[in-house]
């Protein structure tokens, strides 16, 4: 295969969910063919294994969806160029990629184990247009306790006399808001419309937020319809 060019075979939609195909051949095949940046960005650096036990499904299937989007194949980042063209420096440039790979190995190992939200797909988005990090994503959402109790939405209801309800705007990815946001909303595409269940690691954690009525070691629920991305 040429450096920077897809791979010929591709699989369908409908191959990535069966439950034929495995975590770990998406892992491997990503691992192959994306460049070190994309794969340093989605998490997939490392042993395939350990990659598996953190990675969802869903993730994989969204990260493998967005290289076809981005066409950040091997090549496109520069490092192989760069080791054709100057030889001399091959060793060295081969040394920062380890360092790389290293630095990434530790971050994983400092996740504390697999993801602490799950998500449901309420409504399929468009499957082409998925933030990255430092985006401007714009949303729809409403959050619930676990008995049901509402503490936050930004979705107009019913009253005229109100002012039109606008979508909640951040970039994402970056820490803006709670982690268990930012990991999912990376995973969908634009129009998409999700339910969230979200871990108290990943939210508001022992202290919870009094503030919005959010008790200590709270698992939170949402519904985020992702409606734009800038």
């Amino acid at each position: 295969m040429a450096a920077g060019t897809a791979p010929a075979q591709r699989w369908s939609d409908e191959e990535l969910r069966s439950e034929t195909l495995p975590k770990k051949d998406i892992i491997k095949f990503l691992q192959e063919h994306a460049a070190q940046q994309f794969l340093a960005e989605h998490r997939l650096l490392g042993q395939v294994k350990n990659v598996a036990k953190t990675a969802t499904k869903e993730q994989l299937i969204a990260a493998y969806t967005r290289l076809f989007h981005t066409q950040q194949f091997k090549g496109t980042d520069g490092t192989e160029r760069a080791e054709k063209e100057k030889p001399g420096k091959a060793e060295g440039e081969k040394g920062k990629e380890k360092e790389k790979e290293k630095a990434a190995k530790n971050e994983e190992n400092a996740e504390e184990g697999p993801p602490k939200y799950t998500k449901s797909i309420l409504k399929k988005g468009d499957k082409t247009n998925f933030p990255k990090k430092g985006d401007t994503v714009h949303c729809w959402y409403t959050g619930k306790l676990q008995d049901g109790t509402v503490f936050d939405t930004n979705v107009q209801t019913s009253s005229k006399k109100k002012k039109a309800a606008k979508p909640l705007s951040f970039k994402v990815g970056i820490g803006k808001v709670i982690r268990g946001w930012d990991e999912a909303l990376l995973t969908m595409s634009k129009g998409e419309k999700a339910q969230l269940e979200i871990e108290p690691e990943w939210a508001y954690g022992k202290k919870g937020q009094p503030d919005a009525k959010i008790p200590p070691n709270a698992k939170l629920f949402f519904e985020v319809e992702l409606v734009d991305i800038e």
